[in-house]
């Protein structure tokens, strides 16, 4: 029913994401700051500029993420114009977000701060069997991106601060059931249609170009003839997954770590309770907490005097509304998921105890413990494997951070060759031919990286046939390459193309001929209504398009009522013309209440996003954000 918006509802539920939802995977835009030297600036908000490099860095983030996240997925479609300048302005749109909520003293306390960390699923994987956080994990991870905890914690308070800009226009929208019909009703439309194709195809057959035609084709489009800039490439990659391979760990350093981590190779213990509570209001006096107390130290006499009665007592007096009905029963739960008092007293009683009278912020209970899992150790030899994938990762790490700025050096002074740099760190020297400035679709690895190419194609590495730099494809990976042979764009000769020339001509010569006799038609029908021909007969809608291109359903539906029956003309360029009769609009069939009201949701998600951006703009307008380099257009979008 609501086309544009089932159309778009991922682009409209991304957006929404984007500019709403904290994204708190562990990298952060602010370390960018390292990238801004001697790099031109490509945009500004106010007194802050944005610059080449730390647009490269985002979208390469960018692209990791992606990779990561759907690995089949096609590379080239996020390494297009279109797709970078999308960064740029998520980039811009950050920058802004921060700029505002600085001017206007918008904060985020520490208890927030703590709980949206908490909630971090990646973060909530460091936690140990105790529920702790693992923090030489935590740094290590974070270290690993170049980041330290303070450093990070401070970007998730900037980014939450950020979010509070928008969230007032985006949470405040009301979806007003009428307003929401009015504007979906043309949305289920339908109009009584009649239509006649005029496809190129038609005209095809009986074109019979001749070879003047095609030679003055060629010659009027060479650049639709020409075969790319070419270089045929050697490079070495040093990443931590090739140093990796030449580390070793001893039996003994496998041993000391088991015995420092060993409550990491515990699987967690839970126990199941149930309690009696006696609540007590937080703002209650000495009085009623005391006669709160005395209730419970009763109830805890009895039990003594009869534990069986635990199910009963709970069901009869406590005040627990969650638990009392199954006898004060809570399930398993694991330390960290209740409030520190209760969570001691669980966890010291042993299975079928009954605790004494326990004091909480919720008043007093008595709890027993019911039941025990987990908890158990796992062996040396269990875990022996991991605890090594583990040690080698670390020393990678540290030992590429040793080697990094060698390779580096080495890259630099021995700049005619890399097989000097390959043997000196085992690596492996890789060839490839026929490389382009643009990555092929389906392209991945390092002659996918944009910086890299750019290292490439540059004129020095062109005309001297030098080592590029070495550069930095993203967290602990350098990669250097060299041009072996260089072959520049040319026009590829007429005779190796003729074949692409004649397609083109005869597809450009169809196109044209079915749109010269679609608009002549249309003229002739005008003129003389009785005289149309128009063969289908349909009934259409937004969401009834009886396969039609949407062209076509916009014109049809964009006719004016009062003007109707009324012929139109649409030009679909490669697909031909096509002249429609609309005849009449037809009543709106009933939609189910289920649909409308999804309908109706939808509207309301496509309008806030529209408030948000309409305020984005105005805040644009404010803080004198501009963007420094040009928009692609659709010629480079398809390029």
């Amino acid at each position: 029913m609501f086309d544009f918006v089932r159309k778009h509802k991922r682009i409209m539920q991304f957006l929404l994401f984007l500019l709403i939802v904290p994204s708190f995977v562990l990298f952060g835009l602010d370390g960018y700051n390292r990238f801004r030297e001697k790099s031109p600036v490509v945009a500004r908000v106010g007194d802050v500029e944005i610059t080449q490099a730390q647009w490269d860095q985002a979208h390469k983030l960018e692209v990791d993420r992606a990779r990561q996240a759907m690995p089949n997925l096609d590379l080239g479609l996020l390494e297009s114009p279109r797709a970078r300048y999308a960064t740029l302005e998520r980039l811009v749109q950050d920058r802004l977000l921060e700029a505002a909520a600085r001017r206007w003293h918008l904060s985020v306390g520490d208890a927030k701060l703590a709980l949206e960390l908490q909630s971090n699923p990646v973060i909530a994987g460091l936690r140990g069997p105790d529920g702790k956080l693992d923090v030489d994990r935590y740094r290590q991870l974070l270290a690993s991106q170049g980041l330290t905890p303070e450093v990070f914690e401070a970007q998730v308070r900037a980014e939450l601060s950020a979010q509070q800009v928008v969230r007032a226009v985006s949470e405040s929208q009301l979806m007003v059931p009428q307003l929401a019909d009015v504007a979906l009703a043309a949305l289920f439309e339908r109009r009584e249609i009649e239509l006649a194709r005029f496809a190129p195809k038609s005209f095809r057959d009986g074109l019979k170009p001749t070879e003047d035609e095609l030679k003055a084709y060629f010659e009027a489009h060479p650049q639709r003839f020409q075969a790319p800039e070419r270089i045929d490439v050697e490079y070495v990659v040093l990443d931590v997954d090739t140093v990796r391979q030449s580390v070793s760990v001893s039996d003994a350093e496998v041993e000391d770590y088991y015995r420092q981590n060993a409550a990491r190779y515990a699987t967690p213990e839970e126990r199941r309770a149930s309690h009696i509570l006696i609540a007590v209001d937080s703002g209650a006096g000495a009085a009623a907490r005391e006669q709160a107390k005395a209730k419970a130290n009763e109830i805890r006499e009895q039990l003594r005097q009869n534990p069986a009665r635990f199910a009963e007592l709970a069901r009869q007096v406590s005040q627990d509304p969650g638990s009392a009905a199954n006898g004060g029963d809570l399930g398993f739960f694991a330390r960290g998921a209740m409030v520190k008092p209760f969570e001691d007293a669980v966890f010291s009683l042993k299975k079928g105890e009954i605790s004494d009278v326990v004091e909480t912020e919720f008043g007093y209970h008595i709890i027993t413990v019911t039941d025990v899992r987990g908890g158990q150790q796992k062996s040396l030899a269990e875990v022996r494997a991991q605890i090594v994938d583990e040690l080698k990762k670390t020393l990678a790490q540290r030992r590429f951070a040793e080697l990094a700025e060698s390779f580096s050096n080495a890259v630099y002074e021995q700049s005619e060759s890399l097989k000097p740099v390959a043997e000196r760190f085992k690596l492996r020297l890789e060839v490839a031919q026929g490389v382009e400035r643009k990555p092929k679709p389906g392209e991945a690895g390092v002659l996918a990286d944009p910086k890299f190419l750019a290292a490439l194609f540059s004129a020095e590495s062109i005309e001297k046939k030098r080592n590029t730099e070495a550069i930095e494809l993203g967290p602990n990976r350098l990669v250097a390459g060299r041009v072996l042979r260089h072959e520049p764009a040319h026009t590829r000769p007429y005779a190796e193309v003729r074949d692409q020339v004649k397609e083109l001509w005869l597809e450009e010569r169809s196109v044209a001929l079915a749109k010269a006799e679609g608009e002549k038609r249309l003229r002739e029908w005008k003129s003389t209504p009785a005289s149309a021909v128009l063969p289908e007969r349909l009934t259409v809608g937004r969401d009834q398009t009886a396969g039609l291109p949407g062209a076509v359903i916009d014109a049809v539906l964009r006719a004016p009522r009062s003007n109707l029956p009324a012929l139109v003309g649409v030009d679909l360029g490669a697909q031909g013309y096509v002249v429609v009769r609309v005849k009449s609009v037809l009543p709106a069939t009933e939609v189910p209440e289920a649909m409308r009201q999804k309908s109706r949701q939808a509207w309301a998600e496509a309008w806030t996003g529209a408030e948000v951006q309409a305020y984005l703009s105005s805040l644009k307008a404010a803080f004198g954000v501009k963007i420094l380099v040009p928009e692609p257009s659709k010629e480079a979008e398809g390029s």
